[in-house]
């Protein structure tokens, strides 16, 4: 079973990916988690200490959903460790959409709310960091500079794909395609 602390974040991340940031009610929070509302200041503190706090529990899950591999399966080729973290923000489940929904509204919010632009900046430092070690794995001769761009320009093409898709402007399925495409056009720019 799920600690309270976790319980309460997975509420909070539902509650921000269906009414946003400006939506998150700790009395709605309260009940979506199903605790008190006292336990929630208990364990957050705050309203800032319950959104930092959920950017982390998102950022976290979807390292894991992206990263997980079955321990009986072969190795992956850097190739495609750098498709699956990638492309796997890009599938059709409950907590895909739920992450990728919340994240999107915690970005919008930022705009407004300086504490929360610099988590943001921080998280999605870290995503542009991985990402760029992962292009660094398949063109290990790329200089660290171009590297960053790349990851840079595919972490911020995937954000949009995927603001796309959720709000159904884009089918999944051409979302991944051109994700791909993406993933391929960097990777040859990198390699000349």
């Amino acid at each position: 079973m799920a600690s309270r602390s976790t319980q309460i974040l997975e509420a909070a991340a539902r509650v921000i990916a269906r009414r946003g940031v400006r939506g998150l009610r700790v009395e709605e929070l309260a009940a979506e988690a199903g605790v008190s509302t006292a336990l929630i200041y208990y364990h957050f503190k705050d309203r800032t200490g319950i959104l930092r706090q959920t950017l982390e529990f998102i950022n976290d899950r979807a390292e894991r959903y992206t990263t997980y591999q079955d321990p009986d399966a072969a190795p992956l080729t850097p190739r495609e460790e750098l498709d699956r973290t990638l492309l796997l923000e890009l599938q059709d489940t409950p907590e895909v959409r739920e992450n990728s929904s919340a994240w999107g509204e915690l970005r919008a919010s930022a705009v407004f709310d300086e504490v929360l632009r610099e988590d943001l900046a921080r998280a999605t430092l870290v995503w542009i960091q991985e990402v760029a070690a992962l292009l660094g794995q398949v063109r290990p001769m790329a200089p660290a500079v171009a590297l960053a761009a790349a990851a840079e320009r595919l972490t911020a093409l995937l954000e949009g794909l995927s603001m796309r898709w959720l709000s159904g402007t884009l089918q999944i399925s051409h979302a991944r395609t051109l994700m791909a495409g993406a993933i391929d056009a960097e990777l040859e720019c990198l390699g000349l």
